[in-house]
């Protein structure tokens, strides 16, 4: 292990910012590493968290670490051997001390790697699928326990205990930590791709803080999807997904102006784009298509691609992205869907056509704050300017993302504005 520690001038500004970063850079594949070592998730959780404290501690004064993963790898191996030896493990033997003690810290980059056999091991068919895509995100995306649960929509409360019985499930069947043998790789994919989309929606709006994007997240979606690919033989939704991302993730430097304030799609300087990143993922969608086998992944790469193609939003074919959200609303119903048809039916026919496909949702969407952003744009559009501030006032009671909020607030300040 390198453990020579970078000089604190390394980090300029606020040090405590630079190491919350490495550790959500970081959480993951040391996680997965931890887990792969010890076999127990319990166990690696409470020995990186003891790491992570000591880390606090010492990066501050000392530095981050050149090696930050494997610093935390030993630091936690060691909290792990002293919670062994001071604690009854009864599943835990001799021999595993022993093999904690001469193991290499160093982390292996080889593929595949621990964090895609913590993804099968989390999204083994024993659990439930909600079940396997939250311990996913908690464990491999580093996200919070109350990160999670706004991404379910429940308290943190029934999340952390959610979380809990998935552990124990895994301990208690005695599921393998191991990437499956090809035969059995269908039946986990469903709930791979949507963790891996979960955890680059994270990053690419944020569910709370003061940035709209974690760029981190949005990178290790999109290497984790490759590493799939991969490994499986060629599969359309997989080519999908990762050509909606990369899709989705060319726009992300034209999202905010330079004060970091949220510009939407149809205000974006496409010059902003990155290019290279649009014609791999039109390239991608290309080979899923050729495999002949539709799925919705694959519809939404279809709906980013006739953006990205577009040179100015007024050329933006929208007839046919409303029936390509009319498809995807056959294959995979959901508020999300429903919400953004309706914005694309009211840009090809009209606000008011937009406005009554929402104003069916109502009901259900009551506590789904881009059902309120998306109905408070369109009263705008129709000059219904009280009503369009009210939703607007709706959308910011449940947005907790800090860009989102002020672009909200600026709307609703200007519908405020032309009711005096």
């Amino acid at each position: 292990m390198n453990d020579e520690l970078s000089n604190p001038s390394d980090s300029p500004g606020n040090p405590s910012g630079l190491i919350e970063k490495t550790f959500r850079e970081e959480h993951g594949r040391v996680l997965a590493a931890l887990i792969s070592q010890l076999g127990d998730f319990t166990l690696a959780e409470d020995a990186l968290q003891d790491a992570l404290v000591n880390a606090l501690e010492r990066w501050t004064t000392d530095g981050i670490p050149r090696n930050p993963g494997a610093w935390l790898v030993t630091v936690a191996k060691r909290r792990a051997i002293d919670r062994i030896r001071h604690v009854k493990f009864e599943e835990h033997n001799p021999m595993l001390l022993e093999s904690l003690a001469h193991e290499d810290p160093e982390m292996d980059d080889s593929f595949p790697d621990d964090r895609l056999k913590l993804m099968f091991t989390c999204c083994h068919p024993a659990l439930a699928l909600e079940a396997q895509v939250a311990l996913t995100l908690h464990t491999l995306g580093g996200l919070s326990t109350p990160e999670v649960a706004r991404a379910f929509l429940v308290s943190e409360t029934t999340m952390a205990q959610r979380l809990a019985r998935a552990r124990r499930k895994i301990r208690d069947a005695g599921i393998p930590y191991r990437v499956p043998p090809a035969e059995l790789l269908p039946e986990r994919l469903d709930a791979l791709l949507a963790v891996i989309y979960l955890i680059f929606n994270e990053g690419y709006v944020a569910t709370s803080g003061d940035s709209l994007t974690k760029q981190a997240l949005c990178g290790e979606a999109i290497r984790l999807c490759r590493v799939l690919i991969q490994l499986l033989s060629p599969h359309a939704e997989a080519f999908g997904l990762l050509a909606l991302m990369l899709l989705h993730d060319a726009r992300r430097e034209a999202r905010l102006n330079a004060a970091g304030k949220l510009i939407l799609l149809d205000e974006q300087d496409r010059a902003l784009w990155d290019q290279q990143k649009l014609d791999e993922g039109i390239r991608i969608l290309d080979q899923a298509l050729t495999l002949r086998d539709p799925g919705p992944y694959q519809v939404q790469a279809a709906i980013s691609a006739l953006h990205a193609e577009a040179p100015t939003s007024e050329a933006t074919d929208w007839y046919q992205i409303a029936a390509l959200y009319g498809t995807l609303a056959d294959m995979t119903s959901s508020m999300v869907v429903e919400v953004n048809r309706a914005v694309a039916v009211a840009m090809a026919e009209g606000p008011d056509a937009g406005l009554k496909i929402l104003l069916q949702l109502e009901e259900q969407a009551h506590n789904f704050y881009p059902y309120h952003a998306a109905r408070a744009d369109l009263l705008r559009r129709m000059n219904q300017w009280e009503a369009a501030a009210d939703a607007y006032q709706q959308a910011l009671d449940l947005c907790s993302n800090g860009a989102e909020r002020v672009y909200l607030e600026r709307r609703r300040d200007e519908m405020l504005d032309r009711t005096r």
